[in-house]
């Protein structure tokens, strides 16, 4: 495994791989690695011949500046995971590498970035697509893998090459849990004792409100989640949508779509977790 903080180190390297004609699979992360992390680059391992994991906070995409001083870092214990991962190149560039010049583009994802993450986090999804831009123009992957806890950015990123004509395949990849439910994150190391504690309930009252499929209304199943959440009083919702899998839109009923995917955010104290549920899915 190699550690490669230039864009035209890595070109090097990948234009070399392509010369033998070999595919390249890319898990673009900011670190603070985890198990989840590891089981993109495992699958990118079985789905292309060489694997590239970057490793790179991007200031563009967080809204909230103690959010981005808080967010964990740690280059030696990222390398010391992905050595016995089938990660062959990490890239690990500086803000100048990846924004040599301010970046100025403005995306419009419609009614995509409009609700949930977007409504709630302005400018977040621009920022998200500036860097993956800027790292798939870097990196030209065939295939890139993205996990499934970050429902609503999946569909920004897939918008986002259909826009820019990238022709990169986005590979969506199960949510890896805790023991105890709670999805991973590499925010779960800064919640407090009596916080981690409670973010389980999250997991659970999601797994739960999938009963009311068959027997009760889509109201039922949101009224339900917020009051449970809201009974803790170390938690805090900030939103609870049942919305369409692909347009991201809420839904009024379960037969107004064959993909239905609930989608929560809840503050733990200062620390934001997301969560989601896949209702149906044809």
């Amino acid at each position: 495994m190699e550690l490669i903080k230039t864009s035209n180190e890595l070109n090097q390297r990948l234009s070399a791989a392509r010369g033998k004609g070999k595919s390249i699979g890319f898990v673009p992360t900011m670190g603070a690695l985890h198990q989840g992390h590891l089981s993109l680059v495992e699958e990118a391992g079985r789905g292309c011949d060489l694997v590239v994991v970057s490793v790179f906070v991007n200031p563009t995409q967080f809204n909230d500046p103690k959010d981005l001083d808080r967010y964990p870092r740690d280059l030696d214990a990222d390398m010391e995971m992905l050595a016995k991962s089938p990660c062959e190149l990490v890239f690990a560039p500086s803000v100048e590498e990846v924004y040599p010049k301010p970046d100025t583009r403005v995306f419009d994802f419609g009614q995509l970035e409009e609700v949930m993450e977007g409504k709630h986090r302005p400018g977040h999804f621009n920022g998200v697509a500036q860097v993956v831009s800027r790292l798939f123009d870097m990196v030209k992957p065939d295939k890139a893998f993205f996990g499934q806890k970050d429902f609503q950015q999946m569909a920004i990123v897939r918008d986002m090459v259909q826009q820019l004509n990238l022709g990169t395949d986005i590979v969506a990849c199960p949510i890896v849990r805790e023991s105890d439910g709670l999805a991973m994150s590499s925010r779960n190391r800064l919640l407090t004792k009596k916080h981690r504690k409670s973010a389980p309930l999250i997991a659970k009252t999601l797994s739960e409100s999938c009963n009311f499929v068959q027997s009760k209304k889509v109201a039922d199943a949101k009224t339900f989640v917020e009051n449970v959440i809201n009974s803790d009083d170390n938690l805090e919702l900030e939103y609870f949508e049942i919305v369409d899998g692909q347009t991201l839109q809420p839904v009024d009923n379960w037969a107004e779509s064959n993909y239905i995917v609930g989608c929560i955010a809840v503050f733990a104290g200062e620390i934001r977790l997301i969560d989601n549920v896949i209702y149906k899915i044809a």
